[in-house]
């Protein structure tokens, strides 16, 4: 795999930032207008200023969000609401969190990963990304030379050792404690002994890594090295523009966690609407789930427990929006002949995921969602559930498909084929986020 390496982080100054939980956020692809601006105003050193800056009437090439980031940056150096670590480091993350009222621990090992393209199989991607996002992440890169939130990376395992080998460093009081919104709680441990930064070279030497979360800030690194290279055709390798900040996980850490993204169908043809339980009829058959609860969310957190449930009996997807204000089930046929709507390939690959079978079957097939511009025009994605039913009774929205879980092993299957996943088939929680720690890009 490619090369870990420690790096001197910068991290927020505890004697001037005294409550980091005010000065982090998630990663900026979760954020929206409306909480940037909350962010904002929580804290002047909150990470937001520098991951992700507003746009000002009368920007321009010589001033704009991204110079004004780096402006910040430099201007928190210089002041100490930033230091540098004295000694390369590894960084090590606990997040403790609660899911269906259980309290889980997940950990991660941020670090330095060397670059390497896609065609050497050193780092594999899962899911199919836009373009856009990643031009954004590229100027910032440039102006500002840093990482300010590390993309989470996957280590298969068999029996979590990465896992393990994690908590075993951390025998001390964590460097530095925050929460989050959500309720979900951070400890970091900086881990600069050299013999356990050996220790982790020598588990992780012949590891490929998987990116479960940040395709678009690889993807920008990648373009950023090629930059660079281009520009110092003397370079070393060693070079940090050769690196990206990552946080690895183990993917048999059991506090490991992927939730699903439901589907909102908008702007369809009503006869479309109309023939679609007769289009998926050689594929799915649809029943109702019980009548709605008086509490939209117990509904809701109803039918998905349910969907759970059922899915240990094969392939299940949920439908809003066909039936008054039920759900609708639809289950893979036994006789199903997906050999009509897949390749040989694609059967062979994903004949029991969940998101293709609705991808290719009912999205591409029977909707006739079948280009990224229409996806563009007819799809929008959410998390929440309750949410997605709410803008379906308003009439906002046509449909609502509701998802299981994915399991990991779909996503590390997938990269191993040299495929992806569609777009948002996957989301880690809880994410990683900003303001733990920076990689600088100027510093060796």
């Amino acid at each position: 795999m490619s090369e870990v390496r420690p790096f001197r982080g910068l991290r927020y100054n505890l004697q001037q930032v005294p409550d980091p939980s005010a000065v982090i956020t998630p990663p900026y692809d979760v954020i929206s207008d409306k909480q940037r601006l909350s962010f904002q105003a929580r804290s002047p050193f909150n990470i937001i200023r520098l991951e992700y800056g507003q746009e000002h009437e009368g920007d321009s090439a010589a001033s704009n969000r991204y110079t004004r980031s780096a402006a910040t940056l430099d201007d928190w150096l210089r002041t100490g609401i930033l230091t540098q670590d004295e000694q390369p480091a590894l960084y090590i993350v606990e997040h403790r969190f609660q899911l269906h009222g259980i309290m889980k621990s997940r950990w991660s090992l941020i670090c330095r990963v060397e670059l390497a393209d896609y065609q050497t199989g050193q780092i594999r991607p899962h899911e199919q990304t836009a373009k856009a996002a990643a031009l954004d992440r590229l100027n910032l890169l440039r102006s500002c030379r840093a990482n300010f939130s590390s993309i989470m990376g996957l280590l298969r395992s068999e029996n979590g050792e990465a896992f393990n080998l994690w908590r075993s460093l951390c025998d001390k009081a964590a460097d530095m404690s925050a929460a989050d919104d959500e309720g979900v709680s951070y400890n970091l441990w900086v881990v600069s002994d050299s013999s356990a930064i050996e220790e982790v070279g020598r588990l992780l030497a012949d590891r490929v890594i998987y990116i479960a979360d940040g395709h678009h800030r690889y993807e920008t690194a990648l373009r950023y090295r090629k930059e660079q290279l281009e520009a110092s055709p003397s370079s070393t390798g060693k070079e940090p523009f050769n690196s990206v900040m990552m946080s690895l996980m183990d993917s048999h850490d059991p506090g490991l966690v992927m939730l699903p993204t439901h589907r909102m169908v908008q702007g369809l043809r009503p006869e479309k609407i109309e023939k679609l339980k007769d289009a998926i009829s050689p594929y799915f058959s649809i029943e109702d789930l019980v009548p709605p609860l008086p509490d939209p969310s117990e509904t809701i957190e109803s039918w998905l427990r349910t969907m759970e449930d059922e899915r240990r009996h094969g392939v299940l997807l949920g439908v809003y929006g066909l039936h008054e204000s039920k759900l609708c089930l639809m289950r893979l046929r036994q006789d199903a002949d997906l050999g009509k709507a897949m390749s040989a390939e694609d059967l062979q690959l994903w004949k029991d995921t969940d998101i293709v079978l609705l991808q290719q079957i009912v999205l591409q097939q029977a909707l006739g969602i079948d280009t990224l511009e229409k996806e563009v025009r007819h799809l929008r994605f959410t998390r929440d559930a309750v949410e997605a039913a709410s803008r379906i009774d308003s009439g906002e929205f046509q449909l609502a498909f509701f998802l299981n879980p994915a399991p990991v092993s779909s996503m590390l299957d997938a990269s191993d084929a040299g495929r992806r996943l569609p777009q948002k088939s996957t989301y880690f929680h809880p994410k990683t986020p900003a303001g733990l720690v920076i990689n600088p890009m100027w510093d060796d």
